[in-house]
């Protein structure tokens, strides 16, 4: 089905697939699955998994938490500028305020806390996968009244990005009683996600998507969240949720950790405690700039900026 492509990096693993012909530019940017995606759908959702309060957004554009889990942008939006698309990718499920023109250069239906496995979702009161995938067919319905002609609305999708984030919230769940009631082992488990992942890819094929960004999990073990509960100091990654995730990444044919996190980030002065959010930094810290994460486990804007640049060149050439 799909011409497939390998795009290696230190922290983000993406496998980009594509069987649309050859085209230098990208009409539109679509995000799905999780909270480094999210840019907000998880405002008016009834959990508590959201991030549309202080200290959230202090880099945004006007200085204001919009539901994204950094300290400005998040990965969607600066992909999406970096392709050439736009600077902000709106939240599906703010529908009143996205205008005509952001239906046609895309929109994010990721939400933070969702998983692959629906019980993740579920533990969050989150949207689900399937919730994604429906909510993208509305949107398709909006689409086709707003382009009135056929070709036009399916030029839009077949020669747009689909990037995908999904997985982090099962690795990081998956030692929970909940995980537990299905008494799988850790390399069933991983299996299931990867085809449950391809079940959702081929979902999204059927509606016309043609150009895949997937990425693989983060280190999981090397969050400052699992940094703080198991190494003293932050010194030590947690190796056995490592494992898990390379266990993943590798079913996906994605080499996530070949490096260590630190050495892709020489310009951060800390790159292993976050800049808030934790029980030793409430306060978030003045420059959120200088670190690589800006909460327990979401990396800073400055973050996704540096990461975006090599993946952003391949995605052109890898996708294109």
């Amino acid at each position: 089905m799909f011409r497939e492509k390998i795009l290696v990096l230190s922290l983000f693993s993406i496998y980009c697939l594509s069987s649309a012909g050859k085209n230098k530019s990208f009409s539109a940017l679509f995000a799905f699955g999780d909270s480094i995606l999210d840019t907000g759908n998880n405002n008016r959702l009834l959990t508590l998994l959201k991030a549309n309060y202080w200290p959230y957004g202090l880099k945004y554009d006007f200085k204001i938490p919009t539901g994204r889990f950094s300290s400005g942008r998040v990965f969607t939006d600066v992909v999406a500028e970096g392709l050439g698309i736009k600077r902000i990718v709106p939240a599906y499920r703010r529908m009143r305020r996205i205008k005509p023109d952001d239906l046609k250069t895309g929109v994010c239906f990721a939400s933070g806390g969702s998983g692959i496995d629906d019980l993740t979702s579920g533990l969050h009161r989150v949207l689900s996968t399937e919730d994604q995938v429906r909510d993208f067919k509305k949107y398709l319905k909006q689409l086709k009244n707003e382009t009135k002609k056929k070709k036009e609305m399916k030029d839009i999708i077949s020669n747009a990005v689909f990037l995908v984030s999904r997985g982090n919230n099962d690795i990081g769940y998956f030692v929970s009683p909940a995980r537990y009631m299905r008494l799988q082992s850790k390399d069933k488990y991983t299996s299931n996600l990867v085809f449950w992942t391809k079940t959702f890819l081929q979902d999204l094929y059927d509606l016309g998507a043609r150009k895949f960004a997937v990425m693989g999990v983060l280190p999981a073990g090397c969050l400052p969240l699992h940094r703080f509960l198991f190494g003293e100091g932050f010194a030590w990654c947690n190796f056995i949720m490592n494992r898990l995730s390379v266990n993943f990444n590798t079913k996906l044919q994605i080499a996530l950790i070949g490096y260590g996190v630190e050495e892709s980030f020489k310009g951060f002065k800390e790159v292993k405690r976050s800049c808030c959010c934790m029980v030793n930094s409430i306060i978030p810290c003045r420059n959120p700039d200088e670190y690589v994460f800006y909460d327990f486990l979401h990396p800073t804007t400055k973050a996704y900026e540096v990461i975006s640049k090599p993946l952003v060149h391949q995605m052109r050439k890898g996708l294109a």
